[in-house]
């Protein structure tokens, strides 16, 4: 497998088409049994709105750092005007399209000590006049993209979709579908379908044996004019079946909280990686890896490119390929994971020439939070700072060496002119939880620990490793 493809995420470009919905979660504790009805009652303490549906895969899309368009189908209510203001802040070209006569497809889950109690959908069919809508938007933004990703929940948005892979295929576009309809004809012409187990039986395959489900999955891709199937298959893992050949990918053995979009996770890191240049077995393994990584999450999770090459190096054994989150994506990277409830550290420094030191001192910052952001000196400001023969290693190199440490999140440059050598405007712009300082400062002394204290956040000094330092090691060299 060739990770160094990694670098290429920012260069897949996918759009998707489909079913789009608002997912609505009603959170509270519960401690009696009403007297009205034999319920539950449930304190209402928190609640949470989500895109939902092919919003899902969009934004699955997304976190991987793809560019991503999505089509759907909303109605002129509130739960439509809340979907597109929670979608604006996703890095995701939305452009749905409202209609007079119907809802916004909305679920409303009410949990309570980690237990769903009740889901309440409100949704009614679209009709083939309101999936035209989406035919005419598609035909007039396909040039944009590469791959098209068709996400049906059978909710009507799709009703023409064989039009719509017609129009794809014959813009030389690769299509793929997660499909809802035992039907399988209805995706003739699609590159990869991503049926479950149960939506496999449902359309004829068969299940008693390895080479029943093999023989039937051909029978039914041949027949339905589709080049491949990736079925998932829960436990089992996943197979990838095209007229060929056959490759199987066990299940990652991780804890399962929650498998709540997986199937959204799984064709959206597919598309990605095959937008990254990756050969279908590789994308298919990382998308085995992916959905086992969100799954271990609570609700409709998603992964992001540093989860997916740190656990690549824990289970695929791998030789050391990272990936190197783009300075441009960090602010966004971090803004995610805030969403996700992460708590932030953030440290700095020049890092000229890696140490003992600065490794202890970075895993001890990590310590502190979830996810550890390094504002890095830049070269200009090295030199003003150190002198003009420093820095020793450029910027890039400084950045890769420090993002292929296990402690580390995120690296981002800091150090123009106007910044005065100091973080303090980039501390400003991530607000981090927790601000790390190592060596003799005071709190008062550190750029940036007024705005995180305001802000309700901590600082912390930590000591550095007596004996190391970039200076001695140069030093050293020289004599």
């Amino acid at each position: 497998m060739d990770l160094s493809l990694l670098k290429n995420l920012s260069q897949a470009r996918i759009l998707v088409v489909g079913d789009v919905m608002l997912d609505r979660y009603w959170y509270g504790d519960t401690g009696r049994i009403s007297p009205e009805a034999p319920v539950p009652v449930v304190k209402v303490s928190k609640f949470e709105d989500k895109a939902g549906g092919a919003a899902n895969v969009a934004k699955n899309i997304a976190r991987l750092d793809a560019k991503v368009g999505l089509l759907g189908l909303i109605g002129e209510d509130e739960s439509g005007i809340i979907l597109e203001s929670i979608l604006k802040g996703e890095n995701i070209d939305s452009q749905l399209v409202s209609v007079c006569d119907l809802p916004t497809i909305s679920k409303m889950r009410v949990i309570s000590r980690h237990q769903q109690l009740v889901r309440l959908d409100l949704e009614e069919m679209f009709s083939e006049q309101h999936s035209q809508l989406l035919l005419n938007r598609l035909e007039l933004v396909l040039d944009d993209y590469d791959f098209i990703v068709f996400s049906d929940y059978n909710k009507g948005s799709l009703s023409l979709i064989q039009k719509m892979i017609s129009l794809a295929k014959a813009a030389n576009k690769t299509v793929l579908i997660d499909p809802k309809s035992p039907d399988l004809h209805l995706y003739k012409g699609a590159d990869y379908i991503t049926p479950n187990l149960n939506e496999f039986k449902l359309a004829g395959g068969l299940t008693d044996s390895e080479q029943s489900l093999t023989e039937s999955a051909r029978a039914l891709i041949k027949t339905n004019g589709i080049k491949a199937m990736l079925l998932t298959r829960s436990e089992q893992g996943m197979s990838l079946i095209n007229a060929d050949e056959k490759y199987d990918f066990a299940a990652q053995q991780l804890e399962v909280s929650d498998v709540t979009g997986a199937g959204d996770t799984v064709i959206a890191t597919l598309s990605v990686m095959l937008g990254a240049g990756m050969q279908a077995k590789d994308a298919v393994e990382i998308a085995n890896l992916a959905a086992g990584i969100v799954v271990s999450k609570l609700g409709a999770a998603t992964v992001s490119p540093e989860e997916l090459s740190q656990k690549l190096g824990q289970y695929l054994h791998t030789n050391g390929e990272h990936y190197q989150t783009p300075f441009d994506d960090v602010l966004q990277h971090i803004e995610f994971a805030k969403q996700n409830g992460e708590k932030i550290v953030f440290t700095n420094g020049c890092f000229d020439i890696l140490h003992a030191g600065h490794v202890r001192y970075l895993a001890q910052a990590k310590a502190r939070g979830d996810r550890l952001v390094v504002g890095l000196n830049n070269d200009d400001s090295i030199s003003r700072l150190k002198g003009p023969e420093r820095p020793i290693n450029p910027l890039d190199e400084r950045a890769m060496v420090l993002s292929a440490l296990a402690s580390v999140d995120w690296v981002i440059p800091f150090g123009c002119v106007q910044e005065n050598d100091t973080p303090a405007k980039l501390i400003e712009k991530i607000s981090p939880d927790i601000l790390v300082k190592g060596g003799d400062y005071t709190v008062e002394q550190i750029a940036g620990a007024e705005h995180v204290l305001r802000h309700g956040g901590k600082v912390e000094v930590l000591s550095f490793l007596d004996g190391c330092s970039t200076s001695k090691v140069i030093s050293k060299i020289k004599s």
